[in-house]
């Protein structure tokens, strides 16, 4: 919960800034990463030298989209690690907007994994090998295992961080890839039908590349300041307005996400020259922190005409 205080200007203003730049970013979020992390970084080795040893591309896919996960989650734990770091004077809003970044990297490391995956699956169809379907399935299953762990965990955490969602998903593309390969296995096994496996790691890849814009698209909403999903700028408006008699009229607004959890919204309201500003600042902060769960509110209250032109 935060405390607005305000000052009265000789304009007849009043300004409100709900200060709340605390980290909200839990322990137990970034101890699920680290340990997810050390589980497919290891795994990761020893699924790279069966792909090797048995010739599947699906295995070497998935070892190489592995290794970008142990990256991706090593960076997601190192951003989950800043952003629990303080604001100060030249980062007055502290260390969240990293997490935004880590995700975005995030997902277009999964852009390029899914494209060499697509290349090195024509080159397979192209000029088919022989694939050990027994190593393959035993590997790709202690694969599916170690996935199906690290997806659990993470799934527990907190699902609305973009940061964690772009985690997850590079686990659920591992997952997806290990279901492949054992899918693939078991055809070579009982077919001898080699094009099994180039063709599942195609469908896994087109799995990873919608998942990749997914998480670009809302990552870079974020960076791009843009109003966030959950919040109608014009509903907010109507009701402020219909909930106090004193507002005249809410204009300037404008609203983006810190990060996912922390929407910040500003705006000027023109109130009845009869109100008290102080009473006005406390009651807008509170509707707009029990209705809309904004808890960062800058508000210029007005008693006249807005005195400038809004920039945009």
């Amino acid at each position: 919960m935060t405390s607005p205080h305000s000052h009265d200007e000789s304009d007849g203003a009043a300004h409100s800034h709900s200060h709340d730049h605390a980290p909200t970013v839990t322990e137990d979020s970034e101890r699920r990463i680290f340990w997810v992390m050390c589980m497919t970084g290891g795994y990761m080795i020893l699924q790279a030298l069966g792909g090797l040893l048995s010739g599947s591309l699906a295995l070497l896919a998935d070892s190489g989209h592995m290794l970008s996960d142990t990256a991706a989650l090593g960076l997601a734990w190192f951003a989950f690690r800043l952003a629990s770091k303080p604001a100060d004077s030249k980062r007055s809003y502290g260390y969240h907007r990293f997490q935004i970044l880590a995700a975005f990297t995030n997902g277009l490391t999964l852009f390029f994994i899914a494209g060499w995956i697509i290349f090195e699956a024509i080159e397979r169809l192209m000029q088919p090998g022989e694939v050990l379907g027994g190593m393959m399935l035993v590997i790709a299953c202690g694969g599916l295992v170690i996935n199906i762990v690290g997806f659990y965990l993470l799934h527990r955490g907190d699902r609305h961080n973009v940061n964690m969602q772009g985690a997850l998903l590079h686990i659920m593309g591992d997952l997806l890839g290990s279901v492949a390969a054992i899918v693939a296995a078991i055809i070579i096994l009982m077919t001898e039908w080699m094009a099994a496996d180039p063709l599942l790691s195609i469908l896994v890849a087109v799995i990873i590349l919608k998942s990749a814009y997914s998480l670009i698209r809302r990552s870079g909403h974020i960076l791009l300041e843009g109003t966030p999903e959950n919040l109608d700028m014009a509903l907010i408006r109507e009701k402020l307005i219909a909930y106090l008699p004193e507002i005249i009229d809410v204009h300037h607004m404008h609203a983006w996400s810190l990060t996912v959890e922390k929407p910040i919204v500003t705006m000027h309201v023109q109130v009845k020259s009869s109100a008290d500003l102080e009473t006005m600042l406390r009651a807008i902060n509170a509707f707009l922190l029990s209705e809309f769960e904004i808890d960062h509110a800058t508000l210029q209250l007005e008693h006249n005409n807005c005195p400038t032109e809004e920039i945009i």
